[in-house]
């Protein structure tokens, strides 16, 4: 009598399994994205603070000192520049900016410093684009 092994189950559902793949290359994509944009910065001369910066009120993707300024960056990925656009929704905007006030904790000026709120889109063919002062007080 030969014994054959039963083939291991996940304990996943196939359905679930691509809902996980689909999320990994969304975060993959995402990650690549966040490091085209931090390099575009750096190739303009802005200083690096911070990448993936989380506080209490949220995560901030880049944060840059660029001319005295704190640059606050919130980078989307999608197939079209409009399309990631559009994916950016006011809740993220108020999460952003509160994130970016607590930030200010960590700079001399405090609340006092001269900020600016960017979007920066990166397309399906790795297209960026930077729209300086993107949002702001809600």
């Amino acid at each position: 009598m030969t014994v054959t092994a039963m083939p291991r189950r996940t304990g996943r559902a196939p359905a679930a399994e691509a809902l996980r793949a689909r999320g990994l290359m969304a975060y993959l994509a995402g990650s690549a994205a966040e490091e085209q944009v931090r390099l575009e910065y750096l190739a303009r001369g802005a200083v690096c603070l911070e990448q993936r910066w989380r506080g209490q009120a949220g995560e901030i993707d880049l944060i840059f000192r660029e001319n005295g300024v704190v640059v606050f960056v919130e980078v989307k990925t999608s197939k079209t520049r409009d399309r990631a656009v559009e994916s950016f929704r006011p809740a993220q905007m108020e999460r952003v900016y509160a994130a970016g006030s607590e930030y200010l904790a960590h700079v001399p000026e405090g609340q006092l410093a001269e900020v600016r709120f960017d979007l920066a889109t990166v397309d399906g063919v790795g297209r960026i684009e930077i729209m300086e002062n993107a949002f702001g007080h809600f």
